[in-house]
């Protein structure tokens, strides 16, 4: 398809490869060869008549010109993403379509893999694509990279629509038998033990859980910091570590390892998770049927 002799595919790729500033990387974001990525940048600069990228010291930067297109470029793709969300019918159980989520593996453990695993059966074609959370989430809910951001009330940008999930507890957990969870642990028991303390993504964002802690000037001795959630249950069962947990994964994880999960001994605000997404997306069905779904099943 050619508007003005410009092929509509290219202006896809040129927005891939001024987000990821790679040729491998956007190839890769669009589902094609490296080659075939190559071959549209060489093809936007003819058109153009400007080098767009130019590679230096193994790293590609771009044009002054490239930086004053790149945002009517995103705007056109944002205006043709809502187009195509209201002008379209969705049917779970008949579309073929992709659902980018960016979120912890807190959420990914506890919430989605459930879901995942029924609609190979009621939504056969929809895939679910999941991200860890990244310092370039709202640039990627803005650019179409991600369609929903799954996050705390804490961490949503005021600027893009968002909407309240569910809520959580926090749970003290330790390996089966831990002297300090024998019954209602106190404050003086907790902190007798080492802690494993978790920061999240590349910016280590802390759990909320460890953050109020930390508000409240409750010092812990810290054996370990690890990246995600889901190295606890090993770090946990054979040491006489201590770690706060979501109510939901620490539930999860006391029925799949020897570990038991138990109320803390001083009380945690609950935590909100929100959803998040693009303006352009507000009217999606499909993206209103998989944010119901998750309401839906973490109710």
């Amino acid at each position: 398809m050619r508007f003005k002799g410009l092929d509509l595919n290219l202006i896809v790729a040129f927005e891939a490869l001024m987000s990821d500033r790679s040729v491998s990387r956007a190839a890769e974001r669009l589902n094609l060869s490296q080659p075939a990525m190559s071959n549209a940048l060489a093809r936007l600069r003819s058109y153009f008549g400007d080098e767009l990228l130019i590679a230096r010291n193994k790293r590609m930067y771009p044009t002054p010109f490239a930086e004053t297109l790149l945002p009517q470029v995103r705007q056109a793709l944002e205006t043709m993403e809502g187009v195509i969300a209201t002008s379209r019918h969705f049917d779970p159980a008949t579309t073929n379509r992709t659902f980018r989520i960016m979120t912890s593996d807190y959420i990914a453990t506890s919430i989605l893999f459930p879901i995942i695993t029924r609609l190979a059966t009621t939504a056969p074609g929809v895939r679910i694509e999941l991200l860890l959370p990244s310092p370039r989430r709202i640039e990627l809910l803005e650019s179409g990279g991600i369609d929903l951001l799954i996050t705390l009330q804490e961490y949503v940008t005021p600027e893009l629509p968002s909407e309240r999930l569910f809520e959580d507890a926090y749970a003290l957990v330790g390996r089966a038998g831990h002297p300090a969870l024998n019954g209602a642990p106190t404050l003086a028991a907790m902190l007798d033990y080492d802690h494993v303390h978790v920061a999240i993504g590349d910016e280590r964002l802390p759990s909320f859980g460890d953050a109020y802690l930390d508000r409240m000037g409750i010092q812990r001795r810290i054996a370990m910091i690890a990246p995600n959630f889901g190295m606890l249950p090993w770090l946990l069962q054979d040491t006489d570590w201590l770690a706060l947990i979501q109510g939901r994964l620490a539930a999860q994880m006391a029925r799949n390892f020897p570990l038991v999960a138990v109320a803390p001994p001083l009380p945690i605000p609950p935590l909100v998770e929100m959803a998040q997404y693009h303006v352009t997306r507000s009217n999606d069905p499909g993206l209103r049927w998989l944010i119901d779904l998750i309401r839906s099943s973490a109710s």
